[in-house]
């Protein structure tokens, strides 16, 4: 084993989740007076955002809610981890360009400067459905562009700030789409198929910054309304996963939570899927 095999097994952890960890030798905290790190979840507004927020918070860490238009949400989903006795904090930003992505960073990682970024969690994005026959090149980028660059920004502008407080995590948000696509769905699932890939190389380029790039990819997740909106979808996805039943956000936001904390430390360029067993069907 050698001094870095050691050091990882071994030494002092900082948990992106929580705070700077423990020393095992010790068993003190790294820098007690540093408090929890902040996590910033980008579409935090609502769905599967807030879900994810809510479980970041219930986990110790300070919570930077990410919102673009909706800001009652956004407000709504502060005051709820408040209410539960947690830190968060709503932040606003346009995630649709370079410079955009790093305001909203940078708004988190100063929000609570001395105990450091922790980990972000690229959750903003958006869903039309529009059938390939009839779309349009301009359908086709208003889902490419936004999905892509909004990952592509806040990994950039988050990965130093994440080396630079001791290492850190960045989860994508992607779907079980990016490799079963359904009708309608084209350019959304061909974005996160890209975000799986963009998830892959950046965990090479970054690993050895301490900086550690996965994606979580939920099947269908319970929101209000579904029922009504989509009764045919909600049936056949009942019928084909093997508990019966669709995902929460918040066990989307467990699996964030695991993949950031120093539990998961050797997991890196990692898709894990969240669907309840509907992918392990055969397809004939």
């Amino acid at each position: 084993m050698t001094r870095r095999d050691e050091a990882a097994t071994t030494g002092p952890r900082t948990d992106p989740v929580s705070g700077p960890g423990t020393d095992p030798a010790s068993g003190r905290r790294a820098d007690p007076a540093s408090g929890p790190r902040t996590v910033l979840v980008t579409g935090a507004s609502g769905g599967i955002g807030r879900g994810i927020a809510h479980r970041f918070a219930a986990a110790g860490a300070a919570v930077a809610v990410h919102y673009r238009g909706d800001e009652a949400g956004a407000r709504r989903t502060v005051a709820s981890i408040e209410a539960a006795g947690g830190v968060a904090r709503a932040i606003h930003g346009d995630l649709s360009t370079e410079a955009g992505c790093r305001a909203v960073v940078g708004q988190a990682a100063e929000w609570r400067r001395d105990a450091g970024l922790g980990a972000v969690v690229n959750n903003a994005g958006t869903q039309p459905v529009t059938h390939l026959c009839g779309m349009s090149e301009r359908e086709w980028r208003a889902v490419l562009e936004p999905n892509l660059l909004s990952v592509f920004g806040c990994t950039q502008a988050a990965a130093p700030l994440l080396a630079d407080a001791g290492g850190g995590s960045v989860t994508h948000i992607a779907s079980i789409e990016a490799a079963q696509p359904a009708p309608g769905h084209a350019h959304y699932a061909a974005s996160k198929a890209a975000i799986v890939a963009h998830a892959r190389a950046a965990a090479q380029e970054y690993g050895p910054l301490g900086v550690r790039v996965n994606t979580v990819s939920p099947g269908l997740v319970w929101r209000e309304g579904i029922e009504e909106q989509w009764p045919e979808g909600v049936r056949r996805w009942r019928e084909a996963a093997p508990d019966g039943r669709l995902g929460t956000a918040e066990e989307v936001g467990d699996a964030c939570v695991f993949l950031a904390s120093a539990a998961a430390r050797w997991i890196n360029g990692h898709d894990l899927v969240l669907d309840g067993g509907v992918t392990a069907r055969p397809s004939w």
